[in-house]
């Protein structure tokens, strides 16, 4: 049973056409017959664009104009998104933007779609149809396969050769479609340079599924992983990770499997976050990740993990312990490693114990000296695991304060 939200955005576009005029299309119908979550619903409408947006302000809903040349329109109802698309032909594509026309027939618009499980339509009453005959075989069996010809579905659009690997991890249940290898193997070279963003969209949703160390050895394979990562040399420690990972129960985590691909090497990480124009915050924790001071190994006392913590911070500190481990060649149940993480998760530093003011009061003048001081003293500190003795703190700055002023 649709959400009263859904059949709203259903009766305003019908109210403007008939009946029939409006179907789901796309991933929430996959999804559904593979008993998957629905993230997003997509409606496929014989309405024009300009049609749409009419019917939703009639029905007092929010229209955005996504993409009006390409037939999208966004409507807003009970505050989620719902993509609404005219059906539509290729008129033209260069591999990236198509020009399309707008069309009546849902068969032509099946044709332009890139898998055939994704070439599925429910209408409002719960009737499926599917216009290749396959779609619904694919997805209850789990196959990634293009609609027609692969080489063709390609050139509309190079990017569908990481959507082919993206969505291999996250619903191929079978062997790969050896046509579809064959034709991402034969373009590869056109989907490097590509649009990032794009490209770091298909890539980031990819390494988040459950398992894609399959589908990242078929991009090695075929060389679409050299073709857009050119960094990655080995996928030896993105193995590793996912091991430990699947052992230890840990959440997915996309970009730390990024970081498992590449060298310990912050200018790579920096070359790589560029080309895939990664937001500040993933680049930043990227370089930090595969640093490489201070040293991590598994045999750290306390005390120097307390150190390396202060240091970098938890989660700095944790990336870099789940790659080292993962580059060890040590067992996904070393108890060495899983001890180092579950400190960092326990053990937060303590507040500094000293402030300015008061290194100031033991006779420190105000400015740059009292900065030298206080850097002092907290070396002092550190050295001395991150002691809580608020005297023994005063006591080192007296002392420390007298030998700077004399």
């Amino acid at each position: 049973m649709a959400l009263p939200e859904t059949r709203a955005v259903i009766a305003a576009l019908e109210d403007r056409g008939f009946v029939g005029c409006a179907r789901f299309v796309g991933g929430c119908v996959r999804n559904t017959l593979m008993g998957k979550p629905i993230d997003d619903i997509d409606i496929a409408t014989t309405l024009t664009p300009d049609q749409v947006i009419d019917a939703l302000a009639h029905a007092g809903l929010r229209a955005i104009p996504t993409g009006v040349d390409h037939g999208t329109v966004t409507a807003i109802s009970g505050g989620k998104p719902y993509e609404i698309t005219t059906l539509r032909r290729d008129v033209s594509t260069d591999g990236r933007r198509a020009t399309v026309a707008f069309s009546q027939d849902w068969g032509q618009d099946a044709e332009r779609r890139d898998f055939r499980f994704n070439a599925l339509y429910v209408d409002p009453e719960g009737r499926l149809y599917d216009p290749t005959g396959e779609g619904v075989r694919d997805a209850r069996e789990g196959r990634v396969v293009f609609v027609g010809d692969p080489m063709t579905r390609i050139r509309e659009d190079y990017l569908r050769i990481l959507r082919f690997f993206r969505f291999q991890a996250w619903y191929g249940k079978v062997e790969p479609d050896q046509k579809a290898l064959a034709a991402c193997k034969a373009l590869k070279g056109m989907v490097s340079g590509r649009a990032a963003e794009r490209t770091q969209k298909e890539l980031m949703k990819l390494l988040a599924s459950d398992d894609p160390r399959p589908a990242l050895r078929l991009m090695a394979a075929t060389g679409v992983l050299g073709s857009i990562l050119p960094f990655v040399k080995s996928l030896a420690r993105f193995e590793s990770l996912l091991a430990i990972e699947t052992e230890q129960l840990f959440e997915n985590d996309p970009e730390l499997r990024l970081a498992a691909l590449i060298p310990d090497d912050p200018q790579v990480a920096e070359q790589m976050a560029e080309r895939l124009r990664l937001p500040n915050n993933v680049r930043d924790r990227l370089v930090d990740a595969v640093g490489k001071s201070p040293r991590i190994v598994s045999w750290m006392s306390p005390r120097e993990a307390r150190r390396c913590v202060y240091a970098l911070g938890i989660r700095t500190f944790s990336d870099r312990i789940k790659l080292a481990w993962a580059g060890s060649g040590r067992p996904v149940t070393s108890p060495q490693w899983r001890g180092l993480l579950a400190l960092a998760e326990t053990w937060t530093p303590p507040p500094f114990p000293l402030s300015g003011d008061e290194v100031m009061q033991a006779g420190v003048p105000k400015g740059p000296q009292v900065g030298e001081v206080m850097r002092e003293i907290e070396i002092w500190w550190i050295d001395q695991d991150f002691i809580e003795d608020k005297f023994s703190a005063i006591e080192r700055l007296k002392a420390v304060a007298q030998g700077m002023v004399y």
